[in-house]
């Protein structure tokens, strides 16, 4: 009977030591992190897996026990978690912008208790991105502002006719991009280099494409206007960007109607803008000397025949202090004023620039380069 009593405790104790040691063994394999793969997070394409990223994407990284992660690391840069996109099974981030220093083509992931996870994932680096210019009308010798992102030095921009800019510098958030404007340059595109790619600008330097509005000369149609004309700049006067310019400098009383230009016909308005106005984009240069913060241009433009009733409010504040910049407006934007369909005119369209405000503006302002050009040039 003692003996049993033995081997029934024997017995018992080998089965709670086995179901012990399971449930620790157990544990340890639930608790510890793991990576099944990554993938894109739109739903529609949750079975697209990823071996490498591009800068900025936001991607899912899926496997278990990830809702410890406090830190994640694309080679040298680490990325921005949210906590809110942490859960135990998959984590929701976005590749660093930028630009590694040492590349592993790992990402590691780091936990609360310090334990870390490695994953094999290569970045891939962007080639440079080209949205705008401060102003498309720069002088030889003075410096070009290009806005955009991923200007990554070594850099260099040329210009069209084949120069290459001068002294190319890039702000920390490699999104601004400087460079002087070399004796050479024609009006085009811009071409921006860097050791990851090339890429050719949408928008062209001293634009000339269908301009028609640009005081060179004031043409004999238009029905007033001809006071505000600027042909020969003082040393008070903005400088000179393309030839002559308009400038209202005036106070102007509460509910005054000022026409600033008036009746010029043109045909340079594309038809297709016209007929498909939201692949287009009303372009034009403007110096505000003093701030410009009361009451509304009117802008008539793309309309046969005379409309002061239907036009487009340019409104403020606007204030370039002193200089010259790029005002871009969509042209869907400027048509969708009409209460009748677009039409194309053989004929031409209607220009009217207006003035009407509710209360009184010290009023200085100057303005160059009408024009209406594609958003996005094909190749």
């Amino acid at each position: 009977m003692k003996n049993t009593y033995k081997s029934i405790l024997f017995i018992a104790l080998a089965i709670a030591m086995t179901l012990f040691y399971t449930s620790c063994t157990k544990d340890k394999i639930v608790g510890t992190p793991w990576i099944n793969y990554v993938r894109i997070t739109n739903p529609a394409s949750a079975d697209s897996l990823l071996a490498a990223a591009g800068q900025g994407q936001l991607i899912a990284i899926v496997g278990g026990n990830l809702q410890d992660a406090r830190q994640i690391w694309f080679n040298d840069q680490q990325a921005t978690l949210t906590p809110t996109y942490i859960t135990s099974t998959s984590i929701l981030v976005s590749v660093p912008t930028q630009v590694p220093s040492s590349v592993n083509n790992k990402l590691k992931i780091i936990f609360a208790d310090g334990d870390s996870l490695l994953y094999n994932f290569a970045v891939t680096i962007n080639k440079p991105v080209l949205t705008s210019m401060n102003c498309e009308y720069v002088l030889t010798g003075d410096t070009a502002t290009i806005n955009g992102n991923y200007f990554y030095a070594p850099i260099s921009v040329t210009f069209a006719g084949g120069v290459t800019g001068i002294s190319p510098t890039v702000d920390a958030t490699n999104k601004i991009l400087k460079v002087i404007v070399p004796t050479g340059a024609l009006p085009g595109q811009i071409t921006v280099t860097t050791n990851f790619g090339v890429t050719k600008s949408d928008f062209w330097f001293r634009d000339n494409r269908n301009l028609f509005a640009t005081w060179d000369p004031f043409p004999s149609d238009a029905w007033s206007g001809s006071q505000y004309l600027v042909t020969n700049p003082g040393p008070t006067d903005p400088p000179a960007i393309s030839g002559n310019y308009c400038r209202v400098k005036q106070t102007i009383g509460a509910w005054q109607w000022v026409d600033i230009y008036d009746g010029d016909m043109t045909t340079a308005i594309p038809d297709d803008a016209i007929l498909h106005p939201s692949s287009y984009y009303l372009k034009f240069e403007l110096c505000t000397t003093l701030p410009y913060n009361n009451g509304d241009m009117l802008f008539g433009i793309g309309k046969p025949t005379f409309d002061n009733q239907h036009c487009y409010h340019f409104s403020p504040p606007i204030d370039t202090k002193g200089v010259w910049q790029t005002i871009v407006i969509p042209f869907e934007d400027i048509m969708g004023t009409s209460i009748t369909p677009n039409v194309v005119s053989p004929t031409g369209y209607i220009t009217s620039l207006i003035y009407l405000g509710g209360t009184a503006l010290n009023c200085d302002m100057s303005f160059d380069n009408f024009r209406v050009v594609p958003k996005i040039i094909k190749p």
